[in-house]
């Protein structure tokens, strides 16, 4: 006798970016599983799965980020404790969606003595059980070989995109760096846009102390749209948008991914002549975080599609036309 079980989809998320874990499971007209995630008295957490997962494709998401009162690596504990869990209770296959990746910005040794972070959460994310990565726009892309499993890697550009097209006709697509100006060349081509160059140096020795010193490219009296992949401290865009207005720019915008706002970001964000930052919710923004240029656009439609290409087994490149891949 032959029997093929039908294949289920569980769904279940972490609680640090649970409002998109909701949206996610409204694009794709599921409920989304309990997780019952809870802190012993003395910080360590624990999970029980609401239901039997047992045969199910399960999809665990996690944002790495802080929220409430945990932080950023409690978030990757988290979604390790809940792969174990979903591998002990005999899930056929465990994808795990990292809407942000952690440690991604930690991906080779800039001095001796260094650690190599986002291969060291690669390899904790493989032994707890996963067979299967759903991330975002990693930092830089050769973190997806980092992994002994497949990893999807998809890109937040058609909601950009889509956004970036209703400011007007006269763009010019700004990268902030040398290290972007291939991602903001993709920008450029899908907007029918022009392209510039903002030329920087990080200053030696201080993490987070950026420079801005040339401009390759036409950006006097028009609109700059400045490209990365996240905005953290926000010195590389500020730095770039100073430099841009002095070269005669119309007015400057910025566009990121990931908005992981933190330290001096918000206050040097309100003071810098940008109109608008444009982010998406891969990462939760908190109240505080919030000010009247930001705006933040949804990625769950994309990270949906993305998830029932995984789980119908068929390209999740297609969903892109192959831009993720490049």
């Amino acid at each position: 006798m032959r029997l093929t079980p039908e294949k289920k989809l569980h769904l279940v998320s972490g609680r640090a970016n649970l409002p998109l874990a909701e949206e996610i499971a409204v694009s794709l007209e599921i409920a989304l599983g309990e997780a019952h995630v809870a802190e012993f008295a003395n910080g360590e957490l624990h999970c029980r799965f609401g239901e039997s997962v047992r045969g199910s494709d399960v999809f665990i998401i996690q944002s790495h980020s802080k929220f409430d009162e945990s932080s950023l690596n409690d978030s990757v504990m988290e979604q390790l404790i809940m792969v174990d869990a979903a591998k002990r209770a005999s899930a056929r296959k465990i994808t795990v969606v990292c809407p942000f990746y952690a440690y991604a910005r930690q991906d080779r040794k800039a001095e001796g003595r260094e650690p190599i972070t986002a291969k060291l959460l690669a390899n904790m994310l493989e032994v707890a059980g996963a067979t299967r990565m759903v991330t975002v726009d990693l930092h830089s892309q050769q973190i997806q070989g980092f992994f002994d499993i497949p990893v999807d890697h998809l890109t937040a550009m058609p909601v950009l995109v889509e956004h970036v097209s209703t400011l007007g006709d006269d763009l010019v697509v700004v990268s902030p760096d040398a290290g972007r100006v291939k991602v903001a060349e993709r920008y450029s081509n899908m907007l029918g846009a022009d392209l510039a160059i903002v030329h920087k140096r990080r200053l030696k020795g201080q993490k987070h102390a950026v420079e801005a010193k040339d401009i390759v490219g036409e950006v006097d009296g028009r609109t700059c749209v400045v490209i990365d992949d996240m905005i953290d401290t926000a010195g590389t865009i500020v730095s770039a948008a100073d430099q841009l207005m002095a070269a005669g720019a119309a007015r400057v915008l910025a566009a990121a991914t990931h908005g992981v706002l933190s330290g001096p970001a918000i206050d040097r964000l309100k003071n810098a002549p940008i109109s608008k930052v444009f982010v998406t919710n891969t990462l939760p923004l908190p109240p505080e975080k919030m000010f009247d240029k930001v705006e933040v656009l949804s990625i769950a439609p994309v990270i949906a599609d993305a998830m029932e290409a995984v789980f119908g087994e068929s390209s999740v490149s297609e969903i892109f036309g192959g831009a993720n891949q490049s």
